[in-house]
Formats: C-alpha cells, structure tokens, sequence
C-alpha cells in the first residue's frame, strides 16, 4: 500500500523556504515531516519542464535528483512525472504554431500549463526529447516505483484543437477508417443537406457554421481528438518502456472531467490512476462512482486495483466559495477511496503553495509549513492506521456481481446540438441507477458494451443511446446464457454510425419482446406517473418524467404502465424472457425512490445480497482475498449511527471484538473483519 502526497520543490527554494545559504534545505524537513505522517511514496516533476530545459538543448535535472534523494533517505518512493502538460514559454514563443487554436481560429496563449496542440509534429518532437532526457538521468534511481505520464491530459478543454496539423491528422483518420469517400459519404450521412464530399481532404472539421454540423461528423470527431489524446500517452508510455522497462506507467485520469475514452486511455498505461476532487459538499454516491468507474477501467487481474494520484487534502480553489473541508471529512474520503479499491493514496498538496493561481488551495500543511494544522494531524492519523491495515489489505480486490454499461462514443453521439431533450443528463440518468445500488450496499463495476459479462448476476444499460450490431450481440448472448439485463429508454436509437435505427432499441426488440414507436421528451416540470401492475412492490407513487418511451409490447410481460396523457395504459416497465435469461425495459426517467424500489426488487430477482445489513446512513464497502473479507463502514451523517451485527466481528484498527451493538460517530468510519486476515 502507497500513502503520500504530491510535492513540488521547486516551490520550497529560498525565497520561498530554505535559506539563502542553503536554499533546498526545506527539502529535508518535509521528507522528515512525511515521513512521520507514515507516508511512503511522493509524486514529483509533472510541471518542471522549464527548470528542467531552460534553454534549448541544455537540460539540468541535477536539482530533480536531490530533491529525490532527499526523500528517499527518510524510505519514502517517488512516482516521477514527465513534464509534458507545461511546455516552457521560450518554447512556445520559438514555435507558436505549438499552441492550440479554439473553434474560431485564435491561439490559446503560453503562460500557462496544456498550451499545446497534440497532434504538433514539433511538440511531439521536443516532448519526446524531454522525456528521454529525464528517464536517462533520472531512469536508474532506485527509489523510482512508477512514471506519470503528463498530467490531466485534456483538461481545460484541450482535448480539441483545430491547427493545421489536427486538420491533417483528422483527414488520415477518416481513410483509415472509411477506405472509400463513398464508404465515407454514405456512413456519415452526408447527402444531407447536399454535403457530400469528393475526397477525404474536404470533410470540414467541426468549426462555427450557420447550423448544426453532422451528428455523425461530431462523433467522429470526438472518437478522433479521443484518439489524439490517447496516442500522445501512448507515446510516452513507449518511450519509457525503452528506456526503463521495470518501472510501470500511468497517467492521471477523473471520470467526466475529458472528452476521452478513459478504457482506451487505461490500455496506454500500465496501472490507472485517478485525481479525486472530493470536497466539502459532495455526496458520498457520486464519490463513489467516479471512484469506481476509475477502478472498472482495468478488470481481471490486469493491474487490479488503482492508485489515487491527488486526493483533496482540504479546500479546493476553483469553486466561487471554497469553503474548508470540516474535521474528519479527508479521513472519510480516504477511506471510500481504500474500500473501492485504492492500493495507493496521495494527498494535493503537501503544503499550499505560497506563488501561483492555486496558491489558497488546500494542503496536508498550510502556508507555513509548521505541521501544527489539524489537516497535517488528521491525515498523520490515517497514516498509522494504514500501517495497521497493510497486512490485511494486501492482495485483496472488489468483487462486484453488478455492473453498469457505460460508452463515450454514446455519449458524445447523444450530446449533440439537436437532439431529443437538452434537459436529459446521460451522467444523471447513470447515477440515479448507482446511487440505487450504492445506497443499498451493492457494489458495482462499469464495463463497456463489448466486454465479456459473463460474471455478473445483473447488468443495467442507463441510455445507451448508440449501440453497434456487435454490441447488442454481447448483451443478446449474456442475457440468452442466463444474465439479467435493465434497458432504458434512449437505447439503440442509433447505429455506431449514428444512423437512426427502424425498429429501436436497434437490434434488440426480440430480446426485450417489444418495440419503441414513439417517444415524448418531456421539459422539466411536467410529469407523468407510473402504474406499477404487481411486477414489484413500491414505497409509493413513482413520476415519469424527462422521457417516455411509447412501447408496443410483444412478447413481453408488463409491469408498470403509464397513468396519464394520451399513452395512458401504454407499458412504461416490462420484463421479457429470453433464453435462459431476462430482459427488463424500463422505458421512462423517474426520481431516486423508484430505483431503490426497483434495485430492492431486482436484488431478491438475482440472488443479490447485501453485503451488511445496516441503516440507510452508512455506506458499505468489502474488499477480498479468497474467503477473506475485510469490511469499511462510513458514516457520511453528522450524527452518530447505531449498528447490529449478528455475529461477532473484529475492529480491525484496535483488534477488540465487537458482538451485537456498535456506534459508529458522526463523520467516522469502522474497518471489521470476521476472522484474522490469512498470513
């Protein structure tokens, strides 16, 4: 298990800390400091390239290499980045076709970090350049564990960019994939509107226009600035394997935050790490789910688990109130983060940086350094209860019999300027579905339509708006073979080259025994309601509202219909066997209650069980080896929460039996066993 926290020392040079005569001195007490905060591992270097190179040709990472000798004399590792997300200003200024151009033609200026066009021949050059130049000095240090490759690759909306060279690489993108300007013509759908193209060199890139580009071309176009994003990682990634073949690569990633593919971005790299921006007000299911999309993005034994590259250690400074974290709350955090999966955890920032925009944002210090704040005690706190746990964590995973389809290509061909309700949220309608499960202690893998299945008892497909032929096969042969699956509404409403479908969900209508023949988006505040016809008990009445689907049912059986409008009586919920398996459509968008009565329902349908039975206030999560189970229980409330447990457990943080009842206090947690971890 890895426990530390990311460190500039660049910043922690006299003026700012250190004295004249000795102006890395600072160095040396923060590793003293880390050290005795149980942490084991630091990340550095990811925005240094201008101290590194500070004219062309003339590199010095002498300093780098003293600062990592620094911490690893007090034990502690180092994750080394590449330095490629900040291209130093006389870079950018020697070769300002670098920097990205936006929509309307006008560079985004250097100054700043991700000031950069990846498909730049030139800057692919120069990073390739540096990043050899680091792993050759710095490439055999022995306390180096893994590279981070850049840093939020995307971010700041620069997964786009519309230079000369995107056009170029955009152009030979599409003939590796439409050989033929018919094939092109023809799958794209240009005969509309008369936009048909005589060579692959004229389709446009999506620019401002009059009216809507293709839905098709925008897809597409996304699948590309995906890939771009991918290949400069890859690149990378490459370059290191040469260079330093035993150290393992990964790049940081947060789920939603890029218009990336992050499956395809988790095959570039070795192990995934993930940015968490837990703070102060979010909710303990959204956490979750971007933490455990995070840890789905590489499954079955293939590098397990995940590292946390920057967990919030206090405040946030890009919020327009960036209240502070209240006591107790990063200490949560970390533990939802460890009983998902993490097998590392690392704190941003070590000490809140005294220069720069994010010089208010929170840290394991404050501004000066004196390790007296109650952020340093409480993270110190998490440290020696670590090192308590490591021998019971060790080799252990989530297992999840759940999992939830999610596709970026779905997603970017649904969010379109014209499509059915703007007021419909693919992220929400998912969540709606998660927090249904996570609130009832079910855990929960993400999976993409074309992985193997075969191992869940249930799969629920939220709005998989496009769906390929190959795919409706995989989810036709798992439910055929036995499994469960939950479709929705706006499924398979288009083909993978956004075709509309004839007879939707695309594919799929003898599996589910029915078919969409109309559907009626409907706008905030107007509602219908859903009849539930004896299919599973509810806690009450049930509002239908953002989309319905009009369906004409086949074979299948109905479970809940419409109360009201012209399709009133229509099924709304069906159920249909197929195989040796089950087919559920739930046709419409309701609130949070009826997932939770649906999840109760499709729990006792499955063999589903609970992994404690608690109140409704605690989050549960249980991470295995063999027949070993360690559970974390976390008490998000401000309150204390009563437990029972029904037979006896072990506190795995003071190893004292408990038997029966358990108080768990407000904002705490409670990591239990139900035997001695296996040696």
């Amino acid at each position: 298990m890895y426990f530390g926290a990311d460190y500039y020392p660049e910043h922690w040079v006299f003026p700012f800390d250190g004295t004249a005569e000795e102006p890395e001195s600072r160095w040396e007490q923060d590793a003293q400091l880390m050290a005795h905060a149980g942490m084991n591992v630091v990340r550095m270097g990811e925005f240094c390239w201008g101290l590194c190179e500070r004219e062309e040709g003339k590199y010095d990472f002498a300093w780098l290499r003293r600062a990592m000798d620094a911490f690893a004399q007090h034990g502690i590792k180092i994750v080394l980045s590449t330095p490629t997300a900040a291209p130093p200003v006389w870079l950018l200024q020697k070769h300002p076709e670098i920097l990205p151009l936006d929509e309307n033609g006008q560079p985004r200026r250097e100054g700043t970090r991700r000031a950069y066009c990846m498909n730049s021949d030139v800057y692919w050059e120069y990073s390739k350049k540096v990043v050899r130049a680091m792993a050759e000095a710095l490439g055999d240090h022995p306390e180096i564990v893994a590279w981070q490759i850049d840093n939020g690759v995307g971010r700041h909306n620069t997964e786009y960019a519309f230079n000369p060279e995107t056009k170029r690489d955009w152009h030979a993108w599409l003939k590796a994939k439409y050989e033929t300007v018919d094939l092109l013509n023809e799958r794209m759908g240009l005969r509309f509107w008369g936009q048909v193209v005589n060579k692959h060199e004229e389709v446009p890139m999506p620019l401002p226009a009059p009216a809507p580009h293709n839905p098709a071309l925008i897809t597409d176009w996304r699948r590309f600035s995906s890939d771009t994003c991918v290949a400069f990682i890859r690149m990378q990634a490459d370059l290191l394997r040469e260079i330093t073949p035993k150290i393992p690569t990964t790049t940081t990633i947060r789920p939603y935050a890029v218009q990336i593919d992050h499956f395809d971005l988790a095959d570039a790299i070795d192990f995934v790490s993930m940015d968490s921006d837990a703070a102060v007000g979010h909710k303990s299911g959204e956490n979750a789910m971007t933490i455990d999309i995070a840890r789905s993005l590489k499954k079955n034994g293939e590098a397990e688990g995940f590292w946390v590259m920057e967990q919030k250690a206090g405040n946030v400074a890009w919020a327009e109130a960036n209240s502070l974290v209240r006591p107790g709350v990063v200490r949560l955090f970390s533990y939802q983060l460890l009983s998902r999966g993490a097998t590392g955890l690392l704190y941003f920032y070590w000490r809140m940086p005294r220069i720069g925009p994010e010089k208010f944002y929170g840290g394991v210090l404050t501004h000066d350094g004196l390790a007296k704040n109650r952020m340093f005690t409480e993270v110190m706190q998490v440290g020696t209860e670590l090192q308590t746990l490591q021998p019971m964590l060790a080799g252990t995973q989530v297992q999840a019999d759940v999992a939830i389809l999610i596709s970026h290509a779905s997603d970017w061909a649904l969010n379109q300027p014209m499509r059915p309700n703007k007021f419909f949220s693919q992220r929400e309608h998912m969540q709606l579905y998660y927090s249904a499960l996570h609130d009832r202690n079910i855990l929960v893998d993400f999976a993409r339509p074309t992985d193997d299945l075969s191992k869940y008892k249930l799969v629920i497909a939220p709005s998989l708006h496009m769906v390929a032929g190959g795919e409706a096969d995989i989810l036709r042969l798992y439910v055929h073979n036995g499994g469960t699956l939950v479709g929705t509404f706006n499924t398979g409403l288009v083909d993978e080259n956004n075709i509309a479908a004839t007879d939707p969900p695309y594919e799929m209508t003898d599996m589910f025994g029915l078919k969409v023949v109309e559907f009626d988006p409907l706008p905030p505040g107007e509602e219908n309601h859903i009849t539930i016809k004896g299919g599973f008990p509810t806690t009450g009445l049930h509002s239908a509202r953002l989309w319905c689907d009009i369906i004409e049912p086949g074979e299948c059986q109905i479970l809940g219909t419409y109360a009201q409008d012209f399709y009133s009586g229509k099924p709304a919920v069906t159920m249909n066997q197929f195989g040796e398996g089950r087919a559920i459509y739930v046709g419409t968008m309701s609130s949070l209650p009826f997932y939770h009565d649906l999840v109760t329902w499709l729990r006792q349908l499955c063999g589903i069980t609970p992994l404690l039975r608690v109140p409704d206030q605690v989050e549960v999560s249980m991470r295995t080896r063999g027949d070993y189970r360690i559970y974390f229980l976390l008490n998000h409330h401000s309150q204390q929460v009563h437990v029972q447990f029904f037979k006896p457990v072990r506190d795995c943080l003071t190893g004292k039996t408990i038997s029966g009842g358990y108080d768990i206090p407000a904002k705490d947690i409670l990591v239990v066993d139900e035997q001695a971890a296996p040696a």
